[in-house]
């Protein structure tokens, strides 16, 4: 799988499109919500490469990488 430049970019911009948290941008889903994807497994196709990585960032306390990224 080759990286993709703007899925940084998306966590910030897109909302989530369905469940509890619809509406809710996708980097600022809870990690609680992120861990039960982790558990029971992440959708497929674009939403669950978005939110795998946003699971990973959150549990790797990189949060701060989508920072500037919100002001864009």
């Amino acid at each position: 799988m080759t990286a993709d430049p703007n899925l940084l970019l998306e966590l910030v911009k897109i909302p989530m499109p369905f469940g509890k948290f619809k509406g809710t941008i996708l980097c600022n889903l809870p990690v609680s919500y992120l861990e039960w994807f982790q558990r029971k497994g992440f959708p497929a196709g674009k939403l669950g490469i978005l939110l795998q990585t946003l699971y990973e960032i959150k549990l790797n306390g990189l949060e701060y990488l989508l920072e500037p990224l919100k002001k864009k």
